[in-house]
């Protein structure tokens, strides 16, 4: 210290010597915690890409059996009189 205090200069030593630890600390914990944060915000995106592709194929395959079942309930004859009329049969 530059001038004489009335505490122990080993007390005064010691808790410069912790405040230059923590500054010297504080980029590597700021790094750290970017890193933290940037995994975070990454494995969310993945997680959130993984439920919307999961949603569309049970879309997808709601919209396939709604159409196949569409199809299925088309009565026999009107598809018969509908093809023989595309066909140009009279």
């Amino acid at each position: 210290m530059a001038f004489p205090t009335a505490v122990n200069s080993q007390i005064t030593d010691s808790i410069s010597q912790v405040n230059a630890k923590v500054l010297g600390d504080s980029p590597a914990v700021a790094m750290g915690n970017l890193f933290v944060a940037t995994g975070q915000a990454l494995s969310n995106a993945a997680h959130n890409a993984t439920n919307n592709q999961q949603q569309s194929y049970v879309t997808m395959q709601a919209s396939t059996t709604q159409g196949i079942a569409t199809l299925l309930s088309v009565e026999t004859a009107s598809a018969g009189v509908a093809s023989k009329e595309i066909l140009g049969l009279k």
